[in-house]
């Protein structure tokens, strides 16, 4: 009955913006940590944000200062705002729910 949807993904340009959006249903969303992985070809998926309940935010170095996670609890939505992309964040992203659920992915190609 879990599930979460992605959206928000495309192809933009070094220096451009996005902002996914991760729906979800099924969960006590207001009590559970919700976080965005990325999986680029080749690599392992790793963890560029999270954010608790309780709004506490992580994020992996490589994306601080520029990338924000948010959530609104009314809507049952994570976001991922994407500020100054590079290269180097194409990769396909993933919501990821409780630590355990996962979204299909959305891709995300930075052009150069």
């Amino acid at each position: 009955q879990v599930q979460l949807v992605e959206s928000g993904g495309g192809l933009v340009q070094a220096g451009g913006s996005l902002r996914l959006s991760c729906a979800a249903s099924g969960v006590i969303f207001r009590l559970s940590t919700m976080g965005w992985y990325r999986q680029a070809p080749g690599k392992q998926r790793e963890l560029v944000a999270s954010i608790t309940s309780t709004g506490s935010t992580n994020y992996a170095d490589s994306v601080k200062g520029r990338f924000t996670i948010s959530r609104d609890n009314a809507k049952n939505t994570v976001y991922l705002q994407m500020n100054s992309l590079k290269p180097e964040d194409t990769a396909v992203y993933y919501c990821n729910g409780l630590r355990t659920y996962w979204g299909q992915g959305t891709q995300v190609t930075v052009s150069s």
